[in-house]
C-alpha cells in the first residue's frame, strides 16, 4: 500500500470535493483507489468526500457486483450562496473543456457554444467564432 500523498501547501482554485466529483464524472465506475491516486488524496479522504457529496444530494451510487456505479445529480446548484445559478453540470462542463486541451480551446468554442451561465462562471465574454 502506498504512503500518504504529499500535502499541498497554499491555496488552490478547486476544492478536493470538486476534484473527486470531476474524477467520477470522467468515469462513473472508477474505484476509490483510482480517485485517490488521481486527486492525490488518501482513500479515506475520498471515502469521506463521497459521503459528503451523497449526503448533500450531489451524488448517488449503486452496487454493481463488487463495484460501485456513481450517478451525479447534475441539476444540483453549487453549494455556496455566491455561486447560486450555475449547476454541477455547468462546473463539470467547464472542467471537461479545460481537460480536453489548452491548445484546442478555440476549436472547442466553435463546436461547443457556451451558455451565459458558463461565461459568468469563467468571468469572460468570449463567444463562439463563426466557423
Amino acid at each position: 500500500m502506498r504512503g500518504v500523498p504529499e500535502s499541498h501547501t497554499g491555496w488552490t482554485f478547486l476544492t478536493n470535493h470538486a476534484r473527486v466529483l470531476a474524477a467520477i464524472a470522467e468515469d462513473r465506475t472508477t474505484r476509490i483507489r483510482d480517485i485517490a491516486a488521481r486527486c492525490q488524496l488518501t482513500e479515506r479522504a475520498v471515502q469521506k468526500i463521497i459521503s459528503d457529496l451523497e449526503e448533500d444530494g450531489y451524488l448517488t451510487h449503486t452496487r454493481q457486483g463488487r463495484s460501485n456505479e456513481y450517478r451525479i445529480e447534475e441539476g444540483t446548484n453549487l453549494r455556496h450562496p455566491a455561486d447560486s445559478g450555475p449547476t454541477v453540470a455547468d462546473l463539470l462542463a467547464l472542467l471537461a473543456q479545460h481537460d480536453a486541451g489548452h491548445g484546442s480551446r478555440n476549436q472547442q468554442l466553435q463546436t461547443t457554444p457556451r451558455t451565459d451561465e458558463q461565461r459568468k462562471v469563467t468571468g469572460d465574454d468570449i463567444g463562439t467564432t463563426p466557423g
